[in-house]
């Protein structure tokens, strides 16, 4: 018998259709039914279940109750980076569907990423902040400068709860449409709901698209565009 992680059995529980529709709906974040999983996995109820018990067995799913109703989602950040990562390297070597939905261009543009923002403008937020050098990137790792934390600051986020956390503060995501880099970990999580609570964006229901206002998009390229540090 071989030693070490068997990712044979990964491999095998992310790569059954039905599963991977399961935790690909889960990328949004939210927590789901299995009813409404069922109907993202295009199996019945009955079978959902079955792949539920075997994804959270695996620790890949987590379950809360509410009421009568279980709710799941995936069970944390190194999930939700294994997939997007999945995602890009599929993309990169053409294993794409056949088929593109209305939401297809969307969801290119602007995506929830688990809980940081994905997509194109995902993208130019990071490249902006390691152009402007509020970000070091070294080897696999990324870490906020100091005049990053001016940034970060100046836009209205508070850095101490952030800090604090068991989460990373930044870490480096590969985007799976754009095949490049887009912030995640604790302050890639802050950056959306900052945009949220501006009014800039929005998420469409049922869907993992993020749409920005026409004034909440200007504003958006106008601050990876400019320095907020004061510097």
């Amino acid at each position: 018998m071989k030693e070490g992680p068997d990712i044979a059995l990964l491999g095998s529980l992310i790569g059954d259709p039905a599963r991977a529709n399961i935790l690909t709906a889960l990328m949004s974040g939210k927590a789901l039914t299995a009813t409404e999983l069922a109907s993202e996995a295009g199996v019945t109820v009955q079978t959902t279940s079955s792949h539920l018990k075997k994804l959270e067995d695996a620790d890949l799913l987590r379950q809360r109750k509410q009421g009568r109703h279980r709710y799941f989602a995936l069970a944390d950040d190194d999930v939700g980076h294994v997939l997007e990562a999945l995602m890009g390297l599929a993309a990169k070597r053409g294993l794409l569907r056949t088929r593109t939905g209305p939401r297809d261009e969307a969801l290119r543009k602007a995506r929830v990423c688990y809980n940081h923002l994905a997509g194109d403008l995902g993208v130019q937020l990071y490249d902006s902040m390691v152009r402007n050098g509020y970000l070091a990137e070294r080897d696999e790792q990324v870490d906020l400068t100091p005049n990053g934390e001016k940034f970060v600051t100046g836009f209205g986020i508070d850095l101490s709860p952030l800090a604090t956390g068991r989460r990373p503060l930044c870490k480096s995501c590969l985007d799976w449409s754009s095949r490049r880099t887009h912030l995640a970990g604790s302050l890639g999580t802050a950056f959306l709901q900052k945009f949220y609570d501006l009014g800039w964006a929005s998420r469409q229901e049922d869907s993992r698209v993020v749409a920005f206002s026409r004034a909440g998009e200007k504003r958006f390229l106008q601050m990876v565009a400019v320095d907020f540090s004061g510097s």
